[in-house]
C-alpha cells in the first residue's frame, strides 16, 4: 500500500459483506435488565418490568437483575455470590436495558455500581462488547435526560451498541397504577418504541457480533505476539 506506508497488509482487511450476513441464531433474543433503586416502590424497577413484559411479548427471553444486596466496588470480593450473579447474566444476555433513575442531576448510585462490577475485560473475553442497549430514566419532575446521556457514555465505554432511541418518563409517580403497571401516556409509547427498536438492534446485529468488533489494531496486536511466541520457541 504505497499511500498508506503506516499499514500492515497482512492486518488489513476490506469489510465483507457475506461475514455481516452469517447464519441465523434460532434461540429468542436474550436481554438483561438492570434498574438503579431499592425503594419499596421503585419507578425505575417498574419500568422495567413493563420493559421486560414489552420484550417478552415482542419474543425476547429477559432476565431482571436484583441489585438489593449487591456490594460496592472494590469492597467485596468478585466471587461474592450477586456479583457472580450479575457477571453471568451479563454474560448470557445479547442485549441490555438499562433504566435509573435521575438523582441529583445523574444516575443513582446503585446503577453506576452495576456497571462497575461488570468488567471490560476477562482474559481475551468482553462481557459487554458488540451487544446492544437502551436506556431510559425515571424523574420526578419534568422531564430530564442527564441520566440516560450518562448511560449512554458508560454503554460506549463497555463498547456496546446503543441503540437511537431512548426513554426518559417525567413524574414518574404519575405513571404507573396501584398494580405496577404503566398507565397510557405518550411516555408508555416511547418505551413500546424503544424496546421494539432495542429488539431489531439485536436480531440485526447478534449473529455478526464477533464481526463487527474485529479490530485491525487488535489483529495487529495478536499477530504481533503469535510471531513473538514463534521467535522464543526457536530459540
Amino acid at each position: 500500500m504505497i499511500d498508506l506506508p503506516n499499514i500492515d497488509s497482512d492486518c488489513f482487511a476490506i469489510p465483507d459483506v457475506g461475514s455481516l450476513r452469517p447464519p441465523m441464531f434460532r434461540h429468542r433474543p436474550r436481554i438483561l435488565l438492570l434498574y438503579g433503586s431499592l425503594r419499596e416502590r421503585s419507578f425505575s424497577r417498574l419500568l422495567t418490568q413493563e420493559a421486560a413484559r414489552l420484550l417478552e411479548a415482542l419474543g425476547a427471553d429477559t432476565r431482571i437483575f436484583n441489585p438489593s444486596g449487591l456490594p460496592l466496588p472494590d469492597d467485596a470480593p468478585v466471587d461474592h455470590p450477586k456479583v457472580q450473579e450479575l457477571r453471568a447474566l451479563s454474560a448470557w444476555s445479547e442485549g441490555q436495558v438499562w433504566s435509573s433513575p435521575e438523582r441529583h442531576g445523574a444516575m443513582t448510585g446503585i446503577m453506576k455500581a452495576q456497571i462497575d462490577w461488570i468488567p471490560l475485560s476477562l482474559g481475551a473475553v468482553r462481557p459487554t462488547q458488540g451487544k446492544t442497549l437502551a436506556v431510559m430514566q425515571v424523574s420526578g419532575g419534568s422531564q430530564s435526560f442527564n441520566a440516560i446521556n450518562q448511560l449512554r457514555v458508560l454503554g460506549r465505554w463497555m463498547r456496546m451498541i446503543t441503540i437511537p432511541n431512548q426513554s426518559s418518563v417525567a413524574k414518574a409517580y404519575e405513571q404507573f397504577d396501584d398494580h405496577g403497571l404503566m398507565k397510557p401516556s405518550v411516555y408508555y409509547d416511547r418505551v413500546v418504541d424503544v424496546m421494539e427498536e432495542l429488539l431489531k438492534f439485536t436480531l440485526l446485529t447478534r449473529d455478526a457480533s464477533a464481526y463487527l468488533t474485529d479490530r485491525y489494531s487488535e489483529r495487529k496486536e495478536d499477530a504481533a505476539r503469535a510471531s513473538a511466541r514463534v521467535r522464543l520457541g526457536a530459540h
